[in-house]
C-alpha cells in the first residue's frame, strides 16, 4: 500500500474524533472570546467530598427527599449529559464512583444554567456544590447550586462499544481504558494493596527495605539476556539489572541480617501474556535461614495477599485457586515421574537424550539426564501445576547461585512456586562457598562463550564478597506482576502493568 493510501485510511479512521475535536476547539475559542473564560487558568478547587461520600452518608434519603442541611463540595469528570429545557442531568465520576447531578433553571438561575448548557461537554472536569437528594425515580443525586468549569476536554470520551475493547488501544492509551472501564482502575488499586501487604509481612519479621543499583557493569543474579546501555562519562557499557540478588547478598556480607527490595528488573526477551521486558519483583534475604524458611515466608506472603483480596478461594479463568496453606510440596523428579512416567534417576544420559528426541525436544546431544529432565518439566509438567505447588530439587546445572544438597550433590536446596501453570517464586539456600561459586561461574562462562546469551556473567567482585564470609542465608524472589495476575483474575501480564511495553506505532 502506498503512502497516499495509508494517509487516506488514517484520515477515514480518525474523521469522527477529529471533527469533534475541531468543533470543541472552536467552542474553546468562543468560550475565551465571548464568555471571557479560560478553563485552563484555574489551578485549584477545594474538593471536600468524594462522590462515594454521598452514597455512604445519604443512601437513607427517600424518593423526592432533599437534605438542605448538608452542602456537598466535590469535583469530577462529566461522563454524560442529558439536557431537557429547564433541567439537565449529568453523570459525574471521580476515582471513588459515579453520581447523578441535577442542573436546573430554578436552582441556578437563568444565566448560570444557560452558561452550563452552552459551554459544558462530556469529558470536562467540573467543580460542584449542591445538596443531596433522591429523585422521584429513586436515584441518589446532587441538586447543583454552584459549579465551575475546571478543565475542558477537546477530544470525546472513549466508548466501550467503539474501539476500547481492542486490547492494543487499551494498553497503548491506558488513560482511555481507565476512563471507560472503572474495573481496570480497581485492578491497580488491588495491585497497590498486594505490594503493601508484601511490605507489611516482611517488616513484621524485621526486614529492612533497601535500594540497589539499576545500572550495573555486570548483569548478574539470574540467567537472562540483559539490556545494554552506554555511559558516556565513564566510557563503559552498563546493563539494566536482571535481578537484585548479588547486591542484596553483598549487604548480608556487610552485616545486615534481613533485607528486601521491591523494584523493576529488565530482561531483553520475548513479550507474551506472562512476560514483559520490564517487570516488578521482590527479593528478600535472611541470614541464618534456609530455603525451608523461605518456603514458609513465601506461603505467609501469598496467603496474606489472598486475604487482602477477599479470601483464600479465588477464581482464575476456569479454575478456583485454593490459597489455603500448606501448599503442596514435591520434587521435580517426582513430578516428572508423575506426569511423564519417567524416572530420570534410574536412566542414563543416553536414554534421556533418546527420550527427548522421541518427544520432539530441541537438544544438542550432549546434555545430562538431569538437564533433560528440566526440559521435560518445562514442556510437559509446568502447565499442569494449577494449584499452588512448591517444586523442590533443582539440578546444580541450572542453579548457579544455590547451595548444593549435601545428601545429593547433583541437586540444590532450591524451590520454585508454581500457580496456574506459571512460576511465581524462586528461592534457595544461598551458595556461600566462594570456591564452589567460582567453579559455577566458570561453568556459566563456558556456556556464554559457546553462545548461550542467558548464561550467568562471571562476577569477580561478588566472589570477593563471598571470600569475606557470607553466613548461611535464605533468599527468595517473587514476581509481583504475575502474582497480581492470578490474585485479580487477569488473563495477561499487560492487564496488571499500567503502561506495558508496546511496539511503537508506525
Amino acid at each position: 500500500m502506498d503512502s497516499d493510501n495509508v494517509n487516506n485510511v488514517n484520515d477515514e479512521r480518525t474523521t469522527p474524533e477529529m471533527e469533534i475535536k475541531r468543533q470543541r476547539m472552536e467552542k474553546l475559542e468562543r468560550l475565551r472570546s465571548e464568555a471571557k473564560f479560560d478553563p485552563y487558568v484555574i489551578d485549584r478547587w477545594d474538593k471536600k467530598h468524594k462522590l462515594s461520600f454521598v452514597h455512604e452518608h445519604f443512601s437513607h434519603l427517600g424518593p423526592d427527599e432533599l437534605d438542605k442541611e448538608a452542602t456537598i463540595r466535590t469535583a469530577g469528570r462529566v461522563m454524560s449529559i442529558r439536557k431537557h429545557g429547564k433541567a439537565s442531568f449529568v453523570h459525574l465520576e471521580d476515582d471513588s464512583g459515579r453520581l447523578q447531578l441535577y442542573f436546573s433553571f430554578d436552582s441556578l438561575g437563568e444565566d448560570k444554567y444557560e452558561w452550563f448548557k452552552k459551554w459544558v461537554d462530556t469529558g470536562d472536569f467540573l467543580g460542584i456544590e449542591g445538596y443531596p437528594f433522591r429523585t422521584k425515580r429513586g436515584e441518589l443525586s446532587l441538586l447543583v447550586t454552584e459549579f465551575k468549569l475546571l478543565s475542558k476536554a477537546l477530544r470525546p470520551l472513549p466508548e466501550k462499544w467503539h474501539g476500547l475493547k481492542d486490547t492494543e488501544v487499551r494498553y497503548r492509551q491506558r488513560y482511555l481504558d481507565m476512563i471507560a472501564n472503572p474495573e481496570v482502575r480497581e485492578v491497580f488499586r488491588k495491585r497497590a494493596k498486594i505490594i503493601k501487604t508484601f511490605r507489611e509481612v516482611l517488616e513484621s519479621h524485621g526486614t529492612l527495605e533497601v535500594e540497589t543499583p539499576i545500572l550495573s557493569p555486570i548483569a548478574g543474579g539470574a540467567n537472562a539476556k540483559p539490556f545494554i546501555t552506554y555511559h558516556n562519562a565513564l566510557g563503559i557499557n552498563l546493563y539494566l539489572r536482571i535481578a537484585t540478588e548479588l547486591y542484596l547478598k553483598r549487604l548480608i556480607v556487610g552485616m545486615y541480617e534481613r533485607v528486601y527490595e521491591i523494584g523493576k528488573n529488565f530482561r531483553n526477551e520475548g513479550i507474551d501474556s506472562m512476560h514483559n521486558p520490564e517487570f516488578t519483583a521482590m527479593e528478600v534475604y535472611w541470614a541464618y535461614a534456609n530455603y525451608e524458611d523461605m518456603m514458609n515466608l513465601t506461603e505467609e506472603i501469598i496467603v496474606a495477599c489472598a486475604d487482602a483480596m477477599g479470601g483464600r478461594q479465588l477464581p482464575y479463568g476456569e479454575h478456583i485457586i485454593n490459597y489455603e496453606p500448606p501448599f503442596r510440596r514435591a520434587t521435580m523428579v517426582d513430578l516428572v515421574k508423575e506426569h511423564c512416567g519417567i524416572d530420570f534417576l534410574s536412566i542414563t544420559d543416553e536414554d534421556a537424550r533418546r527420550l527427548a528426541k522421541e518427544k520432539g525436544l530441541d537438544i544438542k546431544g550432549n546434555e545430562s539426564r538431569l538437564l533433560i529432565m528440566t526440559e521435560f518439566f518445562d514442556n510437559f509438567v509446568e502447565e499442569k501445576l494449577i494449584q499452588p505447588t512448591f517444586v523442590l530439587g533443582y539440578p546444580v546445572e541450572i542453579s548457579p547461585l544455590a547451595k548444593r544438597d549435601p545428601d545429593n550433590p547433583d541437586f540444590t536446596r532450591r524451590f520454585e512456586l508454581f500457580i496456574c501453570g506459571a512460576e511465581v517464586a524462586n528461592a534457595f539456600s544461598e551458595l556461600n562457598d566462594p570456591l564452589d561459586q567460582r567453579e559455577r561461574f566458570l561453568d556459566q562462562l563456558k556456556k556464554k562463550e559457546a553462545g548461550d546469551e542467558e548464561a550467568h556473567a562471571f562476577d569477580e567482585d561478588f566472589i570477593t564478597a563471598l571470600e569475606h564470609g557470607l553466613p548461611p542465608t535464605g533468599g527468595l524472589g517473587i514476581g509481583i506482576d504475575r502474582l497480581t495476575m492470578f490474585l485479580t483474575n487477569s488473563s495477561s501480564i499487560r492487564d496488571v502493568i499500567l503502561f506495558p511495553t508496546m511496539r511503537p506505532k508506525e
